[in-house]
């Protein structure tokens, strides 16, 4: 029987009486027993896995992340490998990890139930950017990847990514096939598992470091448009970087300083491996609060522009001086659209824009982009949200033989730049943020000077998200409805403006309202619905794939940045209304 077969109460009693349950864990279950609400919590089920591999809050339990639901989802996964034969197998996996607290134990688990099912693994010998990860798959030619990181999550998350050998996160086939398999294992008794020591003894598991570390960071200072920039100005360019306690630590610095950067400064209180983030709430680069020792030291220091990334260094924040001296947050749709029309610019400057050059971003990021790309010629394609799925359009044009891959990005502070990568880079984000720094610098322009200069060129873009968190026992159940009727009763209009068109991305498509016609989404299927409003905004609706929450999205443009903020208030103030 499976586990979640039972009620959480047998399950709970199951876990308590396991004599292969670990002490501190028994001690843990122990301290719970009177508190019915908290077992359900932990025993109702367990951990979804899905495209994006598990994710949650570390402890005991079946719905928590632990030593035996990671092993459990691994033996899974080495099950889909075998099923994909001997040379699969042969080819193996290669695993990563962050700063996290259990990162390093939950990736030597992982290791050892893949040696155990008698495929190789590859396992580096401390944290590693995510985006390294994603390289290292294709690099050593790898069936998979595993990477243990809850990414920008507060310090009690942690979770389990899994990868493809295209490097870029599993398909859905894969990872359904996973899921399925994960719930025929008994979490105690189904999982083959070495010991780590001796398998990496036996050469069974692969310890690698530093070689990886020299070829993707080759890879990555290749992605300099103009490898020239940051040294013309490098005696007057001032940088300074925090990776959040995290694994942007060493890289980072490594590729600035490699890029021709002499002014840069770390924080010293976050260059620290920690899992506890004791320097802030939220180790997450959107939010100001992150920023606050990196603006202590710049402002010490004379600095241009801070640089920040997550624990697991695949997205980078950054701040920049306004005028007044003051340092102002560059979203992450600000941030992309001034790196792609930089790029672009550069380009130009230094050979021109290929004919066939194209650019990839999320349908929930900033329109910008979209006029950016118009006004110079270069494709862009809209995908769903997930950078899998601007992975999936580089493997596409690479399999076609045309196309020249510029720059691909979502609002979550997530960009790529080359195709070395299928996974979103930090390193190279803030790579090239200080090499666009270097340009307007050598101008005389700040980044928000640049910003500004960017509006008045292409009009006022901007955008604004917001979470409506649906948490608890019932919570899948309500977001679950709250799609249900938004699909059954969608808005005629949002803000006060009309809604033109919805495109329905799990039916797979998009009906114009005036005539009731339809057509294909050409995406695959997925719970998001977008609506086109009448004035050319968009506003989007989805459920988190991570956390207990639908998230919706508002995109608008103006002729002014006046009207622009009086719209995105106005849209805003019609959440509560549209997710009733």
């Amino acid at each position: 029987m499976e586990e979640n077969d039972m009620n959480y109460m047998e399950n709970y009693e199951r876990w308590l009486h396991e004599p292969k349950l670990d002490a501190d864990s028994r001690r843990e279950l122990e301290a719970i027993a009177g508190d019915r609400d908290e077992i359900e919590m932990r025993f109702l089920g367990n951990l979804e896995f899905g495209t994006g591999g598990l994710r949650g809050t570390m402890g005991a339990g079946l719905n928590k992340m632990n030593v035996y639901t990671v092993a459990q989802a691994t033996q899974g996964m080495a099950e889909m490998i075998a099923l994909e034969g001997t040379d699969a197998m042969r080819r193996g996996v290669v695993i990563a990890y962050d700063s996290r607290n259990n990162s390093a134990l939950f990736s030597e688990t992982a290791a050892a139930v893949l040696s155990a099912n008698g495929i190789a693994v590859y396992i580096f010998d401390g944290v590693r950017p995510t985006p390294e990860l994603s390289f290292a798959i294709r690099h050593l030619g790898c069936i998979a990847g595993i990477n243990i990181t809850a990414s920008h999550n507060p310090k009690q998350y942690n979770g389990y990514k899994a990868y493809w050998e295209d490097g870029a996160q599993l398909p859905p086939k894969h990872a359904d096939i996973i899921s399925d398999k994960i719930k025929s294992i008994d979490i105690f008794n189904g999982v083959k598992q070495d010991n780590y020591a001796d398998a990496v003894k036996a050469g069974k598991i692969r310890v690698i470091g530093e070689e990886v570390d020299r070829v993707y960071l080759e890879n990555v200072l290749a992605q300099r448009v103009n490898p020239d920039a940051v040294k013309q100005v490098a005696d007057n360019l001032t940088v300074v970087y925090t990776p959040l306690h995290g694994a942007g630590y060493k890289l980072v610095p490594e590729a600035l300083r490699a890029s021709g950067l002499k002014k840069l400064y770390t924080v010293p209180e976050q260059m620290v491996l920690d899992g506890n983030f004791p320097t802030v709430v939220k180790p997450n680069p959107e939010l100001p609060a992150a920023f606050t020792l990196g603006i202590k030291l710049a402002d010490e220091v004379g600095s241009d522009l801070i640089i920040a990334t997550d624990p697991d260094s695949d997205r980078m924040g950054a701040m920049t001086r306004t005028a007044d001296g003051s340092f102002v947050t560059i979203t992450g749709n600000q941030m992309a659209s001034l790196l792609l029309d930089y790029i672009i610019t550069a380009l130009k400057e230094t050979g021109g824009v290929p004919a066939d050059a194209y650019a990839v971003k999320t349908i929930v990021s900033t329109e910008l982009a979209t006029a950016i790309c118009r006004a110079n010629g270069v494709k862009l394609y809209n995908v769903l949200t997930g950078f899998k799925f601007i992975g999936e359009v580089i493997k596409e044009h690479e399999a076609a033989g045309h196309g020249t891959f510029l720059f691909g990005f979502e609002e979550s502070y997530g960009y790529l730049k080359g195709t070395y990568a299928r996974d979103k880079d930090a390193v190279c984000a803030a790579m090239l943020a200080t090499e666009m720094a270097a340009y307007y610098k050598a101008k005389n322009m700040t980044l928000y000077d640049a910003l500004q200069k960017l509006y008045e060129k292409y009009g006022y873009y901007g955008e604004k998200s917001q979470d409506v968190y649906m948490e608890g026992l019932d919570g899948i159940e309500r977001r679950t409805n709250t799609m249900k009727n938004l699909r059954e009763n969608p808005p005629k209009s949002i803000g006060g403006s009309p809604v033109a068109f919805v495109g329905d991305y799990l039916a797979g498509t998009i009906t114009t309202l005036s005539d009731g016609s339809t057509k294909p989404t050409g995406l695959p299927k997925s719970d998001v619905l977008y609506y086109g409003l009448a004035d050319g905004d968009v506003a989007v609706i989805r459920p988190s794939g991570t956390e207990p929450k639908i998230k919706i999205y508002y995109l608008a443009s103006a002729k002014d940045a006046a009207t622009l903020a009086a719209k995105l208030a106005t849209y805003a103030a019609e959440t509560d209304k549209l997710v009733k």
